[in-house]
Parts: structure tokens; C-alpha cells; sequence
């Protein structure tokens, strides 16, 4: 799935959760105007809120829920780049001091941070993934023929963290098909929903009533988007940095 058809769905379901939360707020207005006298009376409201007060506590609850969810995949996701990017960095030190018989393989490593930077720049996959040719470069290491003990010891080093890498690599696609909970986020919808509603029932009808209201419904539509936007780290407006990637791309090779 390209970056295009990913915002389109983004855009989707936060336009459809910010129309589904408005449209019940306008939905109680209508009540409002339906509904005996006998109804909206104040024992009639106490009770509303009183349940509208556990539904919205609920609600605040599963939110928060989602954002701390979000947050932590994508504080994740952009510790584990730093990390990959400085084991790349490590492994290309270690190459260079075994010997220039290293050569093709330290250029196999710089080449692979390169294509994954490219494709991240148009980004033309779902999720990023740096892809240092983990299988070929391992061979690479393991094709050496160490002459002494330094060496010996370096390529030992070397192909540890081949490992690690493309350990690491995996790791980041594993949990790159996460996403967030889709029932999870219908409830929340719904629940909103709900309380939205209950604000219209008492609401008197009126362009700033209905300006405001609908501020709100963007504001939780936003939250929304924020919950959406973080299980995509690599693309999007909240795209986690590539700095570390590129600077380690600038020292391989030296």
C-alpha cells in the first residue's frame, strides 16, 4: 500500500469520526425540538448527565488508552532506527579495521543504507525498511579469511553485529504491521458519539452553539488523527526523523 492510499484512508476515518461525533451533537439539537417539555426537565437532565458523566469519563479513559498505545510505537520504532544506525555505523568501523579486504562489503552496507534512504524519500512503501543485504553481507564477512588473531577476533565482531542488524531489521517489519485497535476506535467513536449528542439535546440552537460544537468534534477528530498518524512513523506528517540514518550514512565508508 503506497503513502497516497494510506493518507486517503487516514483521511477517511478522521473526516468520518469528526461527521459522526458533529452529526449527533446536531442530532440532540433535533431531539431537542421533538421531544415533550416533560423530558428536558431539570430531574430529566440531572439523570443525562449523570450518565453522560460515566460515559465520558470512560471514553477519556479509552482515549488516553489509545494515545499512550500510539505514542509508545512510535517512540519505539524511532529508538530502534537510532539503534540500527549506529550498529550500521559500528559494523563499517570494525570492516575498516580488518583490512581493505573488506572493501566489497563495506560498500554492499553503504549501498543498502542508501537505497533504504531513497525509498523513504518517496516513500513508496508502507513501512520503511533499512535493508543492509543482511544475508549476502553476512556471507561477505564469513568469506574472510583472517590471518591473525586481531582479525580473527574483528570478524568474530563483525558478524555478531550482522546479526543484530538484520535481527534488528526484522524486528522493526514485525512490528510495523501494528496498527491501532480498530474496535477499539469504533467504541471510542460511538461513545463520543454519545456525549455529543447529550450536549446538543441541552444546547440552545445557535450559530456560536453550533460553531462551538463543532470546533470540538475537529479537536477529538484530531486526537484521532494523532493515534492514526503514530502507527505510521515513517510517513506522514509525523514522520519520525531520518537524521540518524543520515549521518550514519555519511560516515561509512571513511
Amino acid at each position: 500500500m503506497n503513502s497516497i492510499s494510506i493518507r486517503l484512508i487516514v483521511f477517511a476515518v478522521v473526516f468520518g469520526a469528526a461527521l459522526c461525533v458533529f452529526g449527533a451533537a446536531l442530532f440532540g439539537m433535533f431531539l431537542r425540538a421533538v421531544l415533550p417539555k416533560h423530558h428536558l426537565d431539570a430531574d430529566s437532565k440531572d439523570t443525562v448527565q449523570l450518565g453522560i458523566g460515566v460515559i465520558a469519563t470512560m471514553a477519556a479513559l479509552l482515549l488516553g488508552l489509545l494515545v499512550a498505545s500510539a505514542k509508545s510505537f512510535y517512540d519505539t520504532q524511532s529508538s530502534e532506527l537510532t539503534r540500527m544506525s549506529a550498529n550500521i555505523v559500528f559494523l563499517d568501523r570494525v570492516l575498516a579495521h580488518y583490512g581493505p579486504e573488506t572493501k566489497e562489503a563495506r560498500d554492499m552496507l553503504r549501498a543498502a543504507v542508501a537505497r533504504a534512504l531513497d525509498r523513504w524519500s518517496h516513500q513508496d512503501q508502507q513501512h520503511f525498511q533499512v535493508e543492509p543485504g543482511a544475508e549476502m553481507l553476512y556471507d561477505k564477512i564469513q568469506a574472510l579469511s583472517p590471518q591473525n588473531d586481531a582479525q580473527r577476533a574483528l570478524q568474530a565482531q563483525a558478524s555478531s553485529t550482522a546479526i543484530n542488524l538484520a535481527t534488528l531489521r526484522w524486528l522493526m517489519i514485525e512490528q510495523g504491521s501494528s496498527s491501532v485497535s480498530k474496535p477499539l476506535l469504533a467504541i471510542l467513536v460511538f461513545w463520543l458519539a454519545i456525549v455529543f449528542a447529550s450536549f446538543g439535546l441541552f444546547a440552545p440552537r445557535n450559530t456560536t452553539v453550533i460553531a462551538t460544537l463543532f470546533l470540538c468534534a475537529l479537536s477529538v477528530s484530531g486526537a484521532i488523527f494523532l493515534i492514526i498518524a503514530m502507527y505510521t512513523p515513517f510517513q506522514g506528517l509525523l514522520q519520525i526523523s531520518g537524521a540518524p540514518l543520515h549521518n550514519a550514512l555519511a560516515h561509512l565508508g571513511q
